[in-house]
């Protein structure tokens, strides 16, 4: 084993073929099976008693079905009943499968927008909620324990191990139909431009769109497992060629998914790419306004206090949650949440799977603009009249890894001031944010894996924006 497994804020991810290899794949897949047995042997266990059912899945990238089905044979020979998707699926879609078939968790092949020569393992539990901490320790040092008792496993040839499959389609297609106002969406007639970047997103988003009465013009629909040379992430970058295809007239809305469909893209009438900072309280008016949901509203520290403005137009309780939508999932499950999100893409909804769902929130969008038939830039605009205009940025500095430890320990010691703009108040719930007057403020969070600080930095004007960034590129080059 080349590196220590270590599962992050979604999963476990590496370079294929140094990291990301057969050994380490069963490997892993062995350690969450001991993680699982035990589970179901315990009384106080949520899955106690229950069959012993995981959903297993994978997204385009290289030898996704191969991995999934090594898992699956360490998982049948512990014991276990994988049942593998019978195609490269949506991670949002293994996620509400799991809760559907009632599966003891879930086993995904994804590197979700990472480039193409990395590849992931991410494990759901039994809510279909991507594992939380306390969870991928206890499978982590099962792994270890493994690895260091020189564990093997005597596999099959690579690809011909079977187990029994699934499509998984129809009932998530059913669950949305609970979820979206696809009537609305059928009346306006909507011509959308889809990016589908090569990922699982084909033959979902584009299917429901166009049997609702959509006309819609794909890009990039054949799967890719090099994803067209390009990083499956529906960003300003990754949605410029629909931009370009909306703004010359031949949509009236551009929508995008990453590789594995959790992450959106949205692209307004005009050719603008709204920021996932801009959409969550889109959807929060939305779901609010015009459904009449009830509920509070989740968000991650680094994400922007526009949906906090939102949240207090409408009389929406607010929670702030660490980095990672885990930790959303989780607010998710225990309360009324109208929506929950996070400035990186991610969302989803009351009465939903507590994980991302890019497919979702594209057709919120839609909904939302068939419903108001108004573009998201005027709705957007028309929310800012009453709470002002929110700007936000997101910077990574390079931080030598000698300086990076004394930087990290004056930042959480708690700083009076950033630049010239005065600290109201210190959060250190995940990294270091500093409340500035007038709702403004910025956040501090080192990288994992890179010796670099990201710096997240909300302003209430362009200028300002200018000067805060100004300030914190000052500070953290010191």
């Amino acid at each position: 084993m080349a590196t220590a497994i270590k599962f992050g804020t979604s999963g476990w991810r590496g370079l294929i073929a140094r990291d990301f290899t057969f050994d380490n794949v069963r490997l892993a897949t062995q350690g969450i099976a001991q993680y699982l047995l035990a589970e179901l042997a315990d009384p106080k266990s949520t899955i106690h008693g229950r069959k012993p059912v995981l959903i297993l899945g994978y997204d385009t990238r290289f030898l996704g079905r191969e991995f999934s089905l090594a898992a699956a044979e360490v998982l049948t020979k512990a014991g276990l009943s994988p049942i593998l998707c019978d195609r490269d699926t949506p991670t949002p879609v293994i996620a509400h499968t799991i809760r559907q078939r009632k599966a003891i968790g879930g086993i995904n092949m994804t590197a979700s927008h990472n480039p193409a020569e990395y590849q992931g393992l991410k494990f759901s539990t039994a809510n279909g909620a991507p594992a939380t901490p306390d969870v991928t320790k206890k499978i982590e040092a099962q792994i270890k324990a493994l690895a260091d008792a020189n564990w093997t496993f005597p596999a099959a040839v690579v690809g011909t191990f079977t187990c029994p499959t699934i499509n998984p389609q129809p009932e998530y297609f059913k669950q949305l139909r609970k979820l979206i106002d696809f009537d609305v969406i059928r009346k306006a007639k909507l011509k959308v431009a889809v990016e589908l970047m090569y990922g699982t997103g084909h033959g979902y988003l584009d299917t429901l769109l166009t049997e609702n009465g959509a006309k819609v013009t794909t890009f990039h629909a054949q799967p890719d497992p090099l994803f067209g040379g390009h990083h499956p992430e529906p960003n300003a970058e990754g949605m410029a060629e629909v931009s370009e295809f909306v703004r010359a007239g031949n949509a009236r809305l551009g929508l995008g998914l990453d590789g594995d469909a959790d992450r959106f893209g949205i692209v307004d009438q005009d050719g603008t790419w709204l920021t996932p900072n801009q959409v969550l309280p889109l959807a929060l008016y939305h779901l609010k306004k015009n459904r009449g949901w009830t509920g509070a509203v989740v968000r991650t520290v680094p994400t922007s206090h526009q949906v906090d403005a939102v949240a207090e137009m409408l009389g929406v309780t607010l929670y702030e949650t660490p980095v990672g939508f885990k930790y959303i999932g989780e607010k998710m499950e225990n309360e009324a949440i109208i929506v929950g999100g996070e400035e990186s893409g991610g969302l989803s909804v009351k009465g939903h799977v507590p994980e991302k769902d890019g497919i979702l929130a594209c057709l919120l969008m839609a909904e939302l603009v068939a419903t108001e038939k108004k573009s998201l830039g005027e709705i957007l605009a028309a929310l800012e009249e009453k709470s002002g205009a929110f700007h936000t940025d997101r910077i990574n500095i390079k931080i030598p890894e000698a300086q990076k430890e004394a930087l990290l320990k004056k930042l959480g010691s708690g700083l009076t001031a950033i630049g010239p703009f005065k600290v109201e108040k210190f959060i250190d719930t995940d990294g270091f944010k500093f409340l500035l007057p007038k709702r403004e403020w910025v956040a501090f969070r080192a990288s994992g894996t890179e010796p670099l600080i990201r710096c997240y930095i909300e302003a209430r004007s362009k200028p300002q924006l200018k000067k805060l960034r100004a300030a914190c590129q000052a500070l953290l080059t010191v």
